[in-house]
């Protein structure tokens, strides 16, 4: 998945509205790889795919992200444009839904850097939309999993290449 470079290996994350899930993928992602002192060899970003673009970080997110003392910024969301697939390595979905949209809207040549968050976990399964149910723990539960294994997955591969050396 990450290939030697001198540049941050750089992720997307991307729900429908970039209100709920994937601003939430977003700060865990950077707090997760902060923590592991990491933080100068990744970055992280966030989009939506199908939704009006300037609208704040939904309440809830903020609410459980305050919670679990994961740390955020005051942001709109941003909707995912082809131009975004020669920018970002890796792009990374809540649902299937997600996955459909970003190969629409980046293309063919995307399609390898394009996966579904919960794939990354011994349980794949879609992220619970927070936007359908209300229930904003049950998110952060998924994607607290999701993204962990994640970070888990980047960095152990980084240390296999460096072993390799």
């Amino acid at each position: 998945m990450r290939e030697k470079r001198n540049s941050p290996f750089r992720v997307m994350f991307v729900c429908f509205g970039n209100i709920c899930r994937s601003p939430m993928a977003e700060f865990i992602f950077r707090d997760l790889v902060k923590k592991a002192g990491r933080e100068g060899e990744f970055e992280a970003a966030s989009a939506a795919t199908g939704c009006e673009e300037g609208r704040p970080v939904h309440r809830g997110t903020v609410e459980v992200l305050r919670e679990h003392g994961v740390p955020f910024t005051p942001r709109k969301s941003v909707l995912l444009t082809a131009d975004d697939a020669e920018r970002y390595d890796l792009f990374v979905g809540m649902d299937s839904y997600n996955i459909r949209a970003m190969r629409r809207i980046l293309g063919r040549d995307a399609a390898d850097k394009i996966c579904a968050l919960m794939d990354f976990t011994p349980s794949p399964r879609e992220v619970a939309d927070p936007w359908n149910t209300g229930d904003f723990d049950a998110t952060y539960r998924d994607v607290s999993e999701g993204v962990a294994a994640l970070v888990d997955k980047l960095i152990g591969e980084e240390k296999d290449e460096t072993k390799n050396q």
